[in-house]
């Protein structure tokens, strides 16, 4: 697991409450749902490269194309 810096964060208690219910909700830390928002907060606003989706491990259209004529070749 990666490296993780902590930091004293001060939240309106309204704030933290209603956080401590989604994060609930969301079968989450507090820490784990508040890094959860970060991260796609900064996504978003194009401020933190994106990771890789599952959609990026599909083979290109190419390898698609040459797998589909290597199997057209054998039969």
């Amino acid at each position: 697991m990666a490296k993780r810096d902590s930091f004293l964060l001060r939240v309106d208690p309204s704030i933290l409450e209603a956080l401590r219910r989604w994060s609930d909700d969301e079968l989450r830390s507090m820490n784990g749902q508040i890094e959860f928002l970060l991260s796609h907060a900064l996504r978003d606003a194009g401020r933190m490269p994106t990771k890789p989706s599952v959609d990026a491990k599909k083979p290109c259209t190419e390898e698609v194309s040459e797998s589909r004529d290597q199997i057209e070749e054998a039969t």
